[in-house]
C-alpha cells in the first residue's frame, strides 16, 4: 500500500471516529497499567468486570500488595491465566514502590522491567497514558495489517516496526485505537464486514465478504463510534 493509500485509509478511520478511546476502564496510569497486564488473552468486558469491583476497594500499588495476592486472585479468577496474572500485579506494585515510588514510570524500558509487561503491554500505556505515538500491535491489528496490505509482517514485532515507519505523523497519536477498534468491530476475523468498511477500496483483502440483504454497499461511512 503507497502511502497515499496509506494516508487515506487513516483519514477515513479517523473521519468514523475521531476521538478513539480504549475500551478498557480506569482513572490512573497505574489502573490503565495493571488492567492491560489483565487483559493478555482475556476481553476488555471481562477485565472491566474484575477491575470494577478490584479497584473500589484497591486501586494503588500499596493497596494491592496490602491486599496480597491470594485475595487478589478472587478479584481475578473469571480472568484467564488469573493465578500468574496475580502473581505479575502483586509483583509489578512491589517494583513500582521499590524503584519509582508508586508511580507508574513514562519510559518503556522501564516498564518491561516490570512482571507481566512486555513491548506490547509497555506501548499501551505509553500510548494511553502518557500520549506517546507508539503502535502496539494485537491480534486485531496484525490481522489488519497483513489483511489490508497496510504492513505485512509475519511476527507482531515485523508489523509494528511497518507501522511506526509508514503511518503519517498526523495519525500516529490514535493509529492503534483507530486499528483494533477497527478490527475488533469490523474488519473480524472469521466474517469481517466489508459491505460497510470504510475502507473496502484501499484493501487487499479477496474476496470481499458478500453484503447481506438490504445492507449497504462498499465505502459507507462506518457505524463504529469509541
Amino acid at each position: 500500500m503507497n502511502r497515499t493509500a496509506v494516508a487515506e485509509l487513516y483519514s477515513r478511520l479517523a473521519a468514523a471516529n475521531p476521538e478513539p478511546r480504549s475500551e478498557l476502564r480506569y482513572s490512573t496510569a497505574f489502573e490503565l497499567l495493571v488492567a492491560v497486564v489483565l487483559s493478555a488473552q482475556a476481553t476488555d468486558i471481562s477485565v472491566n468486570k474484575a477491575t470494577e469491583k478490584l479497584y473500589a476497594i484497591a486501586n494503588t500499588p500499596q493497596a494491592l500488595l496490602a491486599l496480597g495476592e491470594e485475595k487478589l486472585r478472587g478479584y481475578i479468577k473469571t480472568i484467564g491465566l488469573y493465578q500468574t496474572k496475580a502473581k505479575n500485579v502483586i509483583g509489578l506494585c512491589r517494583l513500582l514502590i521499590e524503584r519509582h515510588d508508586g508511580e507508574v514510570p513514562d519510559d518503556a524500558d522501564a516498564l518491561e522491567a516490570l512482571p507481566g509487561v512486555g513491548r506490547k503491554t509497555a506501548k499501551v500505556v505509553l500510548n494511553v497514558a502518557f500520549g506517546h505515538s507508539t503502535i502496539a500491535v494485537d491480534t486485531h491489528i496484525f490481522r489488519i495489517a497483513n489483511r489490508t496490505g497496510l504492513a505485512p509482517g509475519k511476527t507482531p514485532e515485523a508489523v509494528s516496526v511497518k507501522l511506526e515507519k509508514i503511518t503519517p505523523i498526523a495519525f500516529r497519536r490514535h493509529a492503534h485505537h483507530w486499528l483494533i477498534l477497527h478490527g475488533r468491530y469490523l474488519c473480524k476475523a472469521r466474517k469481517p464486514e466489508c459491505w460497510h468498511c470504510p475502507i473496502a477500496d484501499l484493501c487487499r483483502f479477496r474476496p470481499k465478504t458478500p453484503s447481506p440483504e438490504g445492507a449497504d454497499a462498499y465505502g459507507t461511512a462506518s457505524p463504529l463510534r469509541a
